[in-house]
């Protein structure tokens, strides 16, 4: 079957009016194309940058019916979109990724399924429908354990550390929607994430894994190349090619992964969209991740995801953060990103800064710390 690239001035339909679609929709403009979002949010970051705006919920047949009528292939930029929604879009233009590598993101049991089924390692896992369930649950299982919904998660939203059986009923009782899953606690010494493009006729590209630290259950910093040994970096990365294959993706998947104690890598999540830990790679790659989206859907050519350059990224979440804009700007080495949010809530993450190093030369944490002035930096890395 002959594939066909979008020609330029084709219309991308981007569903999700978020940071991600910004960015996205800023690395197709560069290669010929208008972006048209979809969103419930009429000033969203990603709007504020597209050639047209569809607002109306998630579930609005009429909406997506005109939405799809004026674009000429789909995307998404989160998962916590209705999957529904997709797959009538995907009756009426190509989706990529399709809806069903959708719904096993949008669901911890599928995916945990899928990767297991896929003969990927992840923490053991249960799921749990029942009070009941959650105790047979931690006799297999053991503590401590994290019970999580197994949908509507993100940042840390919608999961429970329980590390005393009599701790159980009162998280089962305060998570909500169930059924829920109940993961085992992996003592890990790291996390990290690799990112893979694949495109239509099955060539793949995978981006370098990196090491990413959380501070309150929000992405802090991503280091690239992740420092661990070469056979971990290419162990990361034969993982996200194969579950890029697995899925059949057209587009861009994230694997966030732990390494543990002992030096083997588990599954956590996957994520088919542009990832947050990828920032990095608009300034320290020739395609960045949302460049290497945007050719994937669009049909067209996948270059190597190479980088020229060791990069850290550092999220700017919060009032508080954002408060330092100016000095950042001031700062000679930041490159620095603010995704148009209006308001600066606690926990938000209203932007990001990369700065690069010498292919090679990714420093320590101290300079790290250093580069990244005037972030407050905690240094030396603590547990995520």
């Amino acid at each position: 079957m002959t594939h066909f690239a979008l020609p330029p001035n084709a219309v991308i339909g981007i569903v999700g009016g978020g940071q991600l679609g910004r960015m996205s929709a800023l690395a197709a403009a560069r290669l010929g194309y208008r972006c048209h979002v979809f969103s419930p949010e009429p000033d969203s970051p990603a709007a504020q940058v597209c050639a047209a705006h569809t607002l109306a919920d998630y579930e609005d047949r009429d909406a997506l019916r005109r939405f799809a009528a004026a674009v000429d292939v789909i995307t998404f930029e989160f998962e916590n979109v209705s999957a529904e929604g997709l797959e009538l879009l995907d009756a009426l233009k190509p989706v990529r990724p399709g809806p069903a590598i959708l719904r096993i993101s949008q669901d911890r049991i599928a995916e945990k399924s899928f990767l297991n089924a896929a003969g990927i390692a992840t923490a053991p896992w249960a799921a749990v429908q029942t009070e009941a369930d959650l105790h047979a649950a931690i006799a297999r299982i053991g503590l401590p354990a994290v019970l999580k919904t197994t949908r509507l998660g993100y940042d840390g939203k919608g999961q429970m550390m329980i590390r005393r059986a009599e701790d159980a009923a009162g998280a089962f009782a305060a998570l909500a929607p169930k059924p829920l899953i109940l993961e085992g606690f992996v003592d890990f010494a790291a996390e990290c994430s690799v990112i893979v493009a694949r495109g239509i006729d099955g060539t793949a590209s995978a981006f370098d894994a990196v090491e990413n630290r959380h501070r309150d259950h929000i992405l802090d910093l991503t280091l690239a190349p992740a420092p661990f040994a070469p056979g971990i970096l290419e162990q990361a990365r034969q993982i996200g090619l194969q579950v890029a294959g697995q899925l059949d993706l057209v587009g861009l998947i994230a694997i966030e992964l732990f390494l543990d104690k002992d030096g083997r890598l588990v599954a956590n999540e996957i994520a088919p969209r542009p990832h947050n830990s990828g920032h990095w790679t608009i300034e320290a790659c020739p395609a960045s991740q949302f460049e290497m989206h945007i050719r994937a859907i669009a049909g067209l050519a996948l270059p190597p995801a190479t980088r020229h350059a060791d990069a850290v990224m550092k999220n700017l979440v919060g009032p508080e953060d954002t408060a330092l804009w100016p000095a950042i700007l001031a700062t000679p080495g930041l490159c620095a990103h603010l995704y148009g949010k209006a308001e600066a809530r606690p926990g938000r993450k209203m932007g990001h800064v990369t700065t690069l190093f010498p292919k090679g030369s990714l420093p320590g944490d101290f300079g790290i710390a250093d580069a990244l002035r005037p972030l407050v930096i905690e240094a030396p890395r603590g547990a995520a």
